[in-house]
């Protein structure tokens, strides 16, 4: 650590910035967010800084002489005649201030680091002028980590301080604040729900200590596959895991983001083989909440785009669990994006219609084949694929063309996706072609000609050149 770093109240302080253009207005930018008013000197005061700080600051269209850092606690110089700038720096230092000169580092006496601005809660990075850009990649970086509100988190956190010193014994003080930022009253003010947080912080004050603290539920979407399409947030969830339940469809590659030392039980389910009866699954998500655990419900795709999880959310909600829902790109949308295909075009489909081709057994799915037929614009079936002869066969019966484009894509977003298209009369024949089995979707309309995917013939001009 070649520099201190260190957290300066700038209240009530004087700060000085020779300069009148961009990098100047950036200094102040930094100086008046922190609560100061600083004072702007120089020859010539560009206009746009001038009507953006307004009255945020006090600018003098001069050039500075000694008696202007006489009391200042930083001088920032920010112009670009280096030997100029390098007098002035010199001039700052004999009246006390400490000095920043930018892109100069060699002549500064603190650095500006990257900032992550969450309110009460700052987080400042530097790599002490050697790589500013570096610097602000870790910002991006570890910004996405944090939800926006964490700084009201940090503001309820200190509201509650005296009462917490008030009722919690010292030795028990830390594992209460650990538990409380890792549980639901947390996930609530971060969720924007702060009356319902204070609501159950008074009552978790009130109650006696030795009771077990409670957990909380995350409904969480993964996406269709692709790690890159992980929302934010639900890597956030991730990686604050104490237990991880997944489905079949989520992939290795997600599952590799968690919290390393997370429990992870798989409970998918495929056609007529439910690893863990959905009723199961719901009791387990009950028992690990009410043990203290931090549960991810983990879903491929969206938790409520055939996922149930709004049956889920319904029965903890019933038994008293904090639960929370975190969406997912869906497969149809990452499917399509991943082949090139709109799902709604002006010229071809001014809507889409999301269907399941799953049903009980081997019945054939229960849906309305004549309003289907009749839409005419973008039909997605999920979970198609056992079923793709009836749906083809109920579609042309109740009117759709036989020549309708269809697209069928496998492990979309993946690696290992495989995308066909052809007509809606071969879409069985494309299927069997390709040797898709599933988890498979199923596109039907005029968009599915437009995706990147393979047709029937490029399918049988492969084989006979393998054969």
């Amino acid at each position: 650590m070649n520099r201190f770093p260190a957290f300066i109240d700038l209240k009530d302080r004087n700060v000085l910035i020779i300069g009148g253009g961009d990098e100047a207005l950036r200094k102040a930018r930094l100086v008046i967010a922190a609560g100061t008013v600083p004072t702007m000197i120089w020859s010539a005061i560009d206009v746009g800084l001038r009507a953006e700080l307004g009255d945020r600051a006090r600018i003098i269209e001069a050039a500075p002489v000694p008696a202007d850092f006489k009391g200042a606690a930083l001088a920032f110089i920010a112009i670009e005649d280096a030997p100029t700038a390098a007098d002035l720096a010199q001039v700052a230092r004999r009246a006390g201030a400490l000095v920043n000169v930018v892109d100069r580092p060699e002549l500064c006496d603190f650095t500006t680091p990257s900032i992550i601005d969450r309110g009460r809660l700052t987080v400042a990075i530097s790599t002490d002028g050697a790589a500013p850009v570096l610097a602000k990649k870790l910002r991006t970086d570890i910004e996405a980590l944090l939800p926006p509100r964490t700084g009201a988190l940090a503001d309820f956190a200190d509201r509650y301080r005296g009462a917490v010193k008030s009722n919690i014994a010292q030795a028990d003080r830390r594992r209460f604040w650990e538990a409380f930022f890792a549980g639901p009253i947390a996930a609530q003010v971060l969720s924007g729900d702060e009356a319902g947080a204070h609501d159950a912080m008074v009552a978790t004050l009130n109650r006696p200590q030795t009771e077990q603290r409670a957990g909380v539920v995350h409904i969480v979407g993964a996406g269709p596959g692709d790690p890159d399409l992980l929302t934010i947030k639900a890597l956030r969830l991730l990686q604050n895991a104490d237990v991880i339940l997944y489905d079949r469809l989520v992939s290795d590659e997600i599952l590799a983001l968690a919290r390393r030392d997370a429990d992870r039980f798989y409970v998918g389910k495929a056609k007529a083989d439910h690893a863990v009866p959905q009723e199961e699954i719901e009791a387990r998500m009950i028992a690990l909440a009410r043990a203290g655990n931090n549960v991810v419900r983990l879903k491929g795709g969206d938790p409520f785009v055939f996922g149930r999880g709004g049956e889920e959310l319904e029965t903890l909600r019933a038994a008293g669990v904090s639960v929370f829902v975190t969406p997912g790109i869906t497969a149809a949308t990452g499917c399509a994006a991943a082949t090139g295909m709109a799902l709604t075009h002006r010229d071809f489909a001014q809507a889409v219609t999301f269907v399941t081709g799953h049903a009980k057994g081997d019945a054939e799915p229960d849906l309305d084949w004549q309003a289907l037929a009749d839409l005419k614009n973008t039909l997605v079936v999920y979970m198609g694929v056992g079923k793709a002869s009836q749906i083809a066969g109920r579609l042309i019966d109740h009117g759709r063309a036989a020549s309708t484009p269809v697209a069928v894509i496998e492990n979309g977003t993946r690696a290992d996706q495989i995308s066909i298209k052809g007509t809606l009369s071969d879409l069985l024949a494309l299927i069997d072609a390709a040797g898709i089995t599933g988890p498979a979707l199923l596109v039907i309309g005029e968009v599915a000609a437009l995706a990147d995917a393979q047709s029937l013939n490029d399918i049988i001009a492969q084989e006979r050149n393998v054969a």
